[in-house]
């Protein structure tokens, strides 16, 4: 992925991943704070057509919920009790969207926003199983997407990386694999006190809005291994 030298090539890259993870979808979508929009993906045309056409982006409870939230999110949890959420679901489980999805919203430089998402027709078990399974490295796929994206378009500039302190990283890759921030304090043989220090440095360092953000921002720089 970091070896395209186009936009367009992120459709290839996409539609391989699909194949390799075995779901029935995976999409890429950014939208920048001046209205500049960039997808890939392997929806239907049909659907993309209809997406559009609809006004979709103003009612979608997977968009919304996502605008709102800075962790990756399974569409089971999201509100999808009003009459326009579910007149949406309706129509897209017409147009072959799947049962099943899991969105990663990701924030970039001058207010963009993007989420990527993998959506599957499967029982929720089945499901629950696979995210579990496969959700850092879908993490790490998000962010890579994002920054491949970001380093294509004209006229945009990488974000400058501040390197992380050891005991940061220490910090970032427990919090990464599950751990409380008491289990962390307790493996690094730290107080809370001076956990809190370490985890508000890697915040600063990385730009990012909380704890959750730092994580996700860490794992696609390469600055932690998960």
């Amino acid at each position: 992925m970091e070896c395209a030298a186009r936009l367009e090539e992120l459709q290839s890259i996409i539609e391989w991943l699909r194949d390799y993870y075995a779901v029935d979808d995976m999409v890429y979508h950014w939208v920048s704070s001046n209205g500049t929009q960039y997808g890939c993906g392997t929806y239907d045309p049909k659907w993309v057509a209809r997406y559009l056409e609809k006004g979709y982006l103003r009612v979608d409870p997977v968009v919304i919920g996502c605008y709102q939230r800075f962790h990756p999110v399974d569409w089971k949890r999201l509100d999808w009790s009003g009459k326009a959420a579910r007149a949406f679901m309706t129509d897209a489980m017409a147009h072959g969207i799947g049962n099943q999805g899991y969105s990663i919203p990701i924030r970039g430089p001058n207010g963009q926003f993007a989420l990527f998402t993998v959506s599957h027709t499967c029982a929720d078990d089945e499901w629950a199983r696979f995210t579990e399974l496969n959700r850092r490295d879908l993490i790490l796929l998000a962010h890579y997407f994002n920054q491949t994206a970001l380093k294509l378009e004209p006229g945009r500039k990488p974000e400058a990386t501040q390197p992380l302190s050891p005991r940061e990283v220490e910090t970032m890759t427990l919090l990464a694999v599950g751990y409380s921030r008491a289990q962390v304090a307790d493996t690094l043989s730290i107080s809370e006190h001076t956990l809190r220090v370490y985890i508000e440095s890697a915040r600063f360092k990385l730009g990012a809005l909380n704890t959750t953000h730092a994580v996700a921002r860490a794992m696609a720089r390469g600055q932690i291994v998960v």
